[in-house]
């Protein structure tokens, strides 16, 4: 069975306020003609299909149209929802459009039961994990504390329990929606940190042939069985360096995995350049970012008249501009934000706490700054399903 594996649309996201529709429109296309050149038989997508659980009317009406367009190819289409979706908007008409051969795998509850779809060599079960939010999964799993990992370990039981009922030789397909350990991050992905902890090791999917994952934007392979596909597109300059594509995985008889990669369109090359501004507009080696988006980090030590402007001469796409002067780390002058960069919301309030009183929080107090931290997200994920 030759699976295309792809995540992350994001639609109706922009790119530092360029509207993005039009380049997912594009992705859309390629996507169906992959499908039909390749011979696809089926088609995964592993969550975060919108960008917002209350996504923009484009972006409904683009996905409307990327439904009917997987439909018409009559090539099964297999859904999950991701942590920045709405799963029961994603998931309103789901048994009504899994008539059509769209299957949308939106509740936690529903992880044991897989979309059976079959090869000439017998079954292969499809089994949707959407994005599993552990404050508000815990009761459906029974787990005593929420976290990543112990909700995850406990859908994949349920995962494991179907599948030892079912024929011997029955292959299996998990999509998830998580951060797994190994996994390489971008600035673009929202953070999902419960306890300390976002990453989840790749062993919690053991016992299945293939795992279809979603939510880190990059492209990569955890092991031979366990890989992300990444985002079609670009959602930030972190992700300058990626080769955005999908993964086209065949499964033999036997369940063993081969995958290639298969490029997706690039609306526009991403460049990040750095130095000072008077450098940036003569080098000539950087002449071939002259058409790319960019984002230009100066070093000048006084920050220069009119940098933008200038710039956009020179690179007329220049969407973000970063003052970084060369300076110690211990230096005065360092900019608020250069001083917090890289550091977590827990880190900045342990700085705070060691600030105002000259010592830092035992080991008692890091855990009730977390669970604070916990318990602010875990509301704005309920706040935000109930929109």
């Amino acid at each position: 069975m030759r699976l295309l594996h792809t995540s992350d649309w994001h639609l109706g996201r922009s790119f530092h306020r360029v509207g993005m529709l039009g380049a997912q429109a594009d992705f859309i296309g390629h996507l169906v003609t992959t499908v039909r050149e390749h011979a696809v038989d089926v088609v995964v997508v592993s969550g975060d299909v919108y960008d917002r659980a209350v996504p923009p009317l484009g972006a409904v009406e683009l996905f409307d149209d990327a439904l009917h367009r997987l439909a018409g190819l009559g090539v099964p289409t297999v859904m999950i929802s991701g942590n920045h979706d709405s799963a029961r908007r994603l998931g309103v008409g789901a048994g009504l459009i899994d008539r059509a051969g769209i299957h949308l795998r939106t509740e936690p509850a529903a992880c044991g039961t897989p979309v059976v779809l079959a090869d000439p060599h017998g079954d292969v079960a499809f089994y949707g994990l959407p994005y599993l939010e552990p404050a508000l999964v815990k009761d459906e799993f029974a787990v005593p504390k929420p976290g990543h990992e112990a909700v995850l370990a406990a859908a994949m039981e349920r995962v494991r329990a179907d599948l030892a009922g079912r024929a011997p030789g029955t292959r299996s397909v998990v999509l998830a929606h998580a951060f797994v350990t190994g996994g390489e991050a971008s600035d673009s992905e929202r953070d999902i940190t419960v306890g300390g902890v976002a990453a989840v090791p790749a062993g919690v999917f053991d016992g299945v042939d293939y795992v279809a994952l979603g939510h880190l934007h990059g492209c990569q392979t955890i092991t031979e069985r366990v890989r992300y596909s990444g985002s079609p597109l670009a959602y930030s300059f972190s992700e300058a360096e990626h080769r955005k594509s999908m993964w086209l995985v065949d499964l033999d008889a036997a369940g063993a995995v081969t995958a290639e990669r298969v490029d997706c369109p690039v609306p526009r090359a991403l460049a990040r350049v750095r130095g000072p501004l008077e450098r940036l507009l003569a080098d000539p080696a950087l002449a071939r970012h002259e058409e790319a988006w960019v984002e230009a980090t100066l070093t000048d030590p006084v920050r220069p008249a009119d940098p933008m402007a200038r710039l956009a001469e020179r690179f007329p796409h220049t969407l973000s501009l970063v003052f970084d002067p060369e300076r110690a780390p211990d230096d005065p002058g360092l900019s608020y934000a250069a001083r917090l960069a890289d550091r977590s919301d827990q880190q900045i309030a342990e700085d705070f706490v060691a600030h105002v009183r000259g010592t830092g929080p035992d080991e008692r107090e890091r855990d009730v700054l977390r669970d604070a931290f916990d318990a602010v997200r875990a509301d704005d994920a309920v706040r935000e399903v109930a929109r």
